[in-house]
């Protein structure tokens, strides 16, 4: 309980304040916008391509994890897809708010993910953790740019238009940047991996900082009915299905639990960014995400405790 928690404190105090430098330091929507496109095109992509050129996967079971995570990701995903105008009309959502409850249910926060498989399993969770980032950020980043291009509205969905997008989303070519170095052995040198490290730990804190400075705060008083819709299919549902394709993968011990932590986790700023640059309801997911955080001290522990139980 207590690596979760201080896990999951420092983000909710960096998006704190954020709220607060929006509104006493850095009060230029400018800056906002700045901050966003940096931290969209620069810093996570370093991220995603350091976190997986120094993944070493040859004592993980990758086959059974990556289709335990991408099959949660992609099993979800079409169940909401599929009940999604009953759910637009039972929710009082338009297009844009559909998008960020779909971003706010199937996505996943890398810095508490690594924080707390960390934490828990030491370097064995870290590698784990590394292998679920490059198997699930480009199918996720792929299916939420077809569903912003589809129900937010800013352009029509053609083909042109949707291939456009996931040609320029650079969360999806980094990933296939850091994987194909991985697989091929590459020698990158130290220098720029070491740059590109520093980068990405810059995106941690940063993207976090534009989700606070995004806030509505009076909305968080009262929660509109979308938001515990996202919390539930993030923190509850989306594990349940995780933890289900684990046991007939035959997954167990760590990797079992570190899959479960993966998909309980809360979901990820760096969709916000994504919103904000497709035209999705960017307030509405920053709502989620910062309330999802703290409903994730009560939902995963209980998660953690249940794949430990199964993992044997």
């Amino acid at each position: 309980m207590s690596v979760i928690f201080t896990a999951l404190a420092p983000v909710f105090l960096i998006i704190a304040l954020g709220a607060t430098l929006r509104r006493i330091l850095l009060t230029d929507p400018a800056h906002w916008a700045a901050l966003e496109k940096l931290t969209y095109f620069v810093l996570f992509p370093s991220l995603l391509i350091v976190s997986a050129v120094k993944a070493d996967l040859s004592q993980v079971n990758v086959l059974a994890v990556g289709g335990a995570l991408i099959g949660s990701v992609v099993i979800l995903s079409g169940l909401i897809l599929l009940v999604h105008r009953p759910l637009i009309a039972a929710l009082a959502a338009d297009g844009p708010g559909f998008t960020s409850l779909f971003q706010g249910a199937v996505r996943w926060n890398t810095y508490i993910v690594l924080a707390v498989a960390g934490g828990l399993f030491h370097a064995e969770g870290i590698t784990i953790a590394a292998l679920a980032l490059v198997a699930m950020i480009p199918v996720v980043n792929i299916i939420a740019v077809l569903v912003l291009a589809s129900f937010a509205g800013r352009h029509p969905p053609t083909f042109g238009y949707v291939i456009g997008q996931l040609g320029r989303n650079p969360y999806i070519w980094s990933c296939a940047l850091g994987a194909a170095l991985n697989a091929t052995h590459f020698p990158v040198p130290a220098v720029i991996v070491e740059f590109g490290d520093i980068l990405g730990r810059a995106s941690l804190a940063l993207g976090l900082l534009v989700v606070g400075g995004g806030l509505v705060l009076d909305r968080l008083t009262k929660p509109r009915p979308i938001v515990f819709a996202s919390l539930a299919l993030k923190l509850l549902v989306k594990p349940a299905i995780a933890l289900v394709l684990s046991l007939l993968l035959g997954l167990t011990g760590t990797e079992l639990v570190v899959v479960a932590i993966t998909a309980a986790v809360p979901s990820a700023p760096n969709g916000y960014v994504l919103a904000r640059q497709m035209g999705g309801d960017a307030p509405l997911l920053a709502e989620i995400l910062t309330l999802q955080i703290i409903a994730a001290a009560i939902t995963l522990p209980v998660v953690v405790a249940v794949a430990k139980m199964l993992a044997g």
